[in-house]
């Protein structure tokens, strides 16, 4: 292995395992020091990859968000129409919900220790969240008129935010079973496609 090829390996390997104790310990909560004890690196290491903390949850942070939008992209195949394409987004929610490593929405724990808009890990789940807003919205675009399809895709976002907060609050079963339902009640609304 070259040496970039390994210094971007150990890279990956400090996002994942920040991930993962940032997902169940919090941000706040989860030191350096733990990370690095954690990750098996060296000080130095860490620093030359991630010279602060806030850097490195924002990392994180895109890091997920991309992982998440990858997988929506394999789901949301062409051949769908565009309300089986929202009932597959929906269906990846309720199979992340009775994982047992579900430990809520890391971009809704970050937002709750990090309010302030101007802090870099805002601005990373602004853009994470924006982006499933924006998805929903151009796949409903495809059979909606786009200011009905911003609507719909708004209220679905929301409905997917709220079913997500009683998921980890342990009511995943009702809240996806609800959201389904309302879901198809407001695409149903929306009228046939164009």
């Amino acid at each position: 292995m070259s040496l970039r090829a390994d210094a971007i390996e150990k890279r990956q390997h400090i996002i994942e395992t920040a991930y993962r104790l940032f997902k169940r310990d919090g941000f706040h909560a989860t030191g350096i020091d733990k990370i690095i004890a954690e990750a098996a690196v060296a000080k130095m290491t860490m620093y030359r990859h991630f010279p602060s903390k806030d850097g490195l949850i924002v990392e994180v942070l895109d890091w997920r968000a991309e992982r998440f939008n990858r997988q929506l992209d394999q789901l949301t195949g062409t051949s769908m129409t565009p309300r089986e394409k929202i009932v597959a987004i929906l269906d990846w929610h309720e199979r992340w919900f009775e994982r047992p490593d579900f430990h809520g929405c890391l971009f809704q724990h970050a937002i709750a220790e990090f309010a302030e808009p101007a802090h870099a890990a805002f601005e990373a789940v602004e853009r994470q969240k924006r982006g499933l807003q924006q998805r929903m919205r151009d796949i409903l675009a495809e059979d909606l008129l786009i200011d009905r399809a911003e609507h719909i895709a708004t209220t679905l976002f929301m409905l997917i935010e709220g079913a997500t907060l009683l998921a980890h609050m342990g009511q995943g079963k009702t809240a996806i079973a609800s959201a389904r339902r309302a879901a198809a009640d407001i695409l149903i609304s929306a009228g046939p496609p164009r």
